[in-house]
């Protein structure tokens, strides 16, 4: 594919990722906070990971889905971030072609994956709550496991339809892509030719990947707040609630900026706008995801505790 597109349209061997501000002072600054900001992400998200796999009480198909999570977040920014912060060291800020197609390619499964995952936890929260005598058969460990299969599959799918319709167009004199990494909106702006095409396919795409799983989730909450209006004990409403309240809000900071991004019109792009919009859906969100989840579940506040010998406390 890379071969291909090399061969026959592009010119440019290689990117300039303008990045963030070109002052050394500023830059300095944003290595700091963006290296100690991957850290925690990378050190919450491994928390997540090890207290699902020792605390057998996580052994459940919701914190499954989480530990999945929680690798997809780490991937996730792992593409980006390492980028990133040797540019702002380093005053030549270039990638080659075919790393770029890479990195796009890559962060398109990994953030197409996390918009499914997130309907398939919200399935899970759909039929804990809605039918909980059911809730071990229809979530055995098999069927996690074809869900999270099909979840790639989907995701490998509709990240190469992105790549190649992106990266088969000709790319001939201008080569400075005014991001932090080659993402599709940016990189489609130094294309040598009509991207309306483009436009629609991501039009297309964005319904089919963000706006289905959205749907989905939308409707198995309508459902699971039905049956939590049902239960007539206080705390177990509270539990629920709480249980969903954190899915909600994990989804609503990645889907949010994701859908202003990729569902807008190329005329609106606003290269500074979508950088931090870049920022909070792929930063942002996999540095919030594992405190979001910590603070307000009691059962990862306990697994904890057990973790750091502190099994009295916890309960």
């Amino acid at each position: 594919m890379w071969s291909l597109g090399k061969e026959n349209y592009s010119s440019v061997s290689e990117f300039i990722l303008l990045g963030f501000s070109s002052e050394s002072q500023v830059r300095m600054a944003l290595f700091t906070f963006f290296l100690l900001l991957y850290l925690i992400t990378l050190l919450g998200n491994v928390l997540i990971i090890t207290l699902t796999c020792l605390d057998t009480h996580l052994h459940t198909p919701m914190y499954f889905f989480l530990s999945i999570l929680s690798l997809v977040d780490m991937s996730y920014v792992t593409t980006t971030v390492p980028q990133m912060l040797v540019n702002l060291v380093y005053p030549r800020r270039t990638i080659s072609w075919g790393a770029c197609v890479a990195q796009m390619f890559i962060f398109l499964v990994l953030g197409i994956a996390e918009c499914v995952l997130y309907a398939i936890m919200a399935y899970d929260r759909y039929m804990a709550i809605c039918f909980p005598l059911h809730y071990t058969l229809l979530m055995s460990h098999p069927i996690c496991i074809k869900m999270v299969t099909v979840c790639c599959s989907i995701s490998i799918a509709g990240a190469l339809i992105y790549t190649v319709f992106t990266m088969h167009l000709p790319y001939c004199g201008r080569h400075k892509i005014n991001h932090f990494f080659c993402e599709v909106p940016a990189v489609l702006k130094l294309a040598c030719a009509d991207t309306s095409l483009n436009d629609r396919l991501d039009f297309i795409l964005v319904f089919i990947l963000l706006l289905v799983p959205l749907s989905f989730i939308l409707a198995s909450y309508i459902c699971i707040f039905a049956s939590i209006l049902r239960i007539h004990s206080f705390q177990g409403k509270l539990k629920c609630f709480s249980t969903c309240a954190s899915h909600i809000t994990v989804v609503t900071m990645f889907c949010g900026p994701a859908m202003i991004m990729y569902m807008r019109p190329g005329s609106w792009y606003d290269p500074e706008r979508d950088k931090k919009l870049a920022l909070f859906y792929n930063v942002v969100s996999g540095f919030l995801n594992p405190i979001i989840y910590s603070l307000w579940n009691k059962d990862v506040k306990r697994a904890f505790l057990k973790v750091l010998g502190g099994r009295g406390i916890a309960q």
